[in-house]
């Protein structure tokens, strides 16, 4: 399989660039609730990729057209714990009118790589397969077995992609004790000076549907129990709700180290205020500091003088890990006992040490591509994949590797509009992967 592929001005286009190029233009849109353009063909893709190297690829069907690709890398040291090295093949929609660039396009432009996915996370994806390809095509083998996993479904709760193979192909994961994927490892700008994020827990996921029930009627009645009515005023309550601060370990220890990193005392100003100095970084941090809750969607009516009798929201609730329970029992309080709160999806949240032998070699390496830039934990405001994998007991981080343009918003291109990555950034990632996946 060749990569000979260039940029407008003729110079080569990196490995990495070009498979995260390629991923891009497969439109894996995730719709939710099970409605998916479907990850098949990137799948695939990917499968062809390993089997050049010398792999046996297994690809998972949960559903037609809903496919995971999984492969094992023998290390050397099969005494070692195995390390799970995941992505995610699906995106969020994308309306093409909103963007600059065909969103599926696979853009190269201005020293970016622009497109769906190309942050979340196509990126990581082809930083995985080009340094997994460095080490095999030099006929070396990473220090321990890898289990490369690229899975369906990320974006709609992993219940057809991660969750599916955890639950029926558990085997897939034999040995593996810890696991790196995406939303980590990126640098930020603390004021002039650069750093590392490393993700070392994430919030949980609460996914809600209010249902508000009234009496339907013509549109000139005067009707009390009106549904949309209701609704409305739920989700009024629910948007508006500014939950307090509420720090956990990682959250502790990151606004702390911020703190002394910028001589200031987190005790005299507040959290947000530390936070906010983070630059663009500030858009993920601020979110851990506490619940957030917010209304997604709205479904109501058919037509302009009929009252409908129900009319429904979707509302996406993110806790820090174990109050889940408690904020749903609020939650309902907000609401009123005349609307439903009905759980759609809910998963765990996540907190791990920051520290031990994986970290020490993540930010070891790290400071050998980038000396004196400190890493950092960091709570994400999202989910991962990690959230399944954690139900076979491996301890998941976000590490994708990328040393970012200190003005580049690189939170803001999460489900963003232009996403778009620098093309060293992507060089930068393959080289430290590699050189993690060579020697942890």
């Amino acid at each position: 399989m060749t990569d000979a592929s260039t940029t407008a001005d003729g110079s080569e286009l990196d490995e990495t660039a070009v498979i995260a190029r390629d991923l891009i233009r497969f439109d894996t849109t995730n719709y939710g609730e099970g409605k998916s353009n479907g990850e098949t063909e990137a799948a695939q893709y990917v499968e062809a990729r390993l089997a050049a190297l010398g792999l046996r690829p297994q690809l998972f069907d949960s559903d037609p057209g809903r496919t995971s690709v999984v492969a094992r890398v023998e290390g050397r040291n099969p005494d070692k714990p195995a390390l799970v090295v995941h992505g995610h093949l699906d995106v969020v929609p994308a309306d093409p009118r909103n963007w600059t660039v065909d969103p599926f396009g696979g853009v190269v432009k201005d020293g970016l790589l622009w497109g769906r996915g190309a942050v979340d996370m196509k990126n990581m994806d082809a930083m995985i397969l080009s340094a997994v390809g460095d080490i095999l095509r030099a006929g070396e083998q990473p220090e321990r077995d890898l289990v490369v996993a690229l899975f369906a479904d990320e974006e709609d709760g992993g219940r057809r992609g991660s969750h599916h193979l955890v639950d029926n192909h558990p085997e897939l994961f034999a040995g593996a004790t810890e696991a790196i994927s995406e939303v980590g490892g990126y640098s930020i700008d603390l004021e002039g000076r650069r750093a590392y994020l490393l993700q070392t827990g994430e919030k949980s996921l609460v996914w809600i549907k209010l249902i508000a029930r009234g009496r339907a009627a013509h549109g000139s009645r005067l009707i009390a129990e009106n549904a949309i009515t209701r609704l409305a005023e739920a989700v009024v309550a629910i948007g508006r709700r500014e939950w307090p601060v509420q720090l956990t370990a990682t959250t502790s220890r990151l606004i702390a180290e911020v703190g002394r990193l910028l001589d200031v005392d987190p005790e005299q100003v507040g959290p947000d205020a530390i936070v906010l100095r983070t630059g663009t970084a500030a858009g993920f941090i601020t979110a851990t500091l506490r619940t957030t809750t917010n209304p997604t969607l709205l479904d109501a009516g058919y037509k302009h003088n009929v009252i409908p009798d129900t009319a429904e929201a979707l509302v996406d609730i993110r806790t820090l890990p174990g109050d889940e329970d408690a904020v749903l029992a609020e939650v309902q309080a907000l609401v009123g006992d005349d609307v439903e709160v009905r759980i759609m999806h809910r998963d765990i949240g996540l907190e791990a040490e920051f520290g031990g032998e994986l970290i020490d070699a993540i930010t070891g390496t790290l400071n050998r591509h980038d000396p004196g830039a400190p890493v950092l934990p960091y709570l994400l405001s999202g989910g991962t994949d990690n959230k399944a994998l954690s139900k076979l007991g491996i301890t998941g981080y976000g590490f994708a590797p990328l040393r970012l343009p200190a003005d580049l918003d690189f939170p803001g291109m999460f489900h963003g509009v232009d996403e778009r990555v620098p093309l060293d950034a992507l060089v930068f990632g393959r080289t430290v992967l590699r050189d993690l996946l060579r020697s942890y």
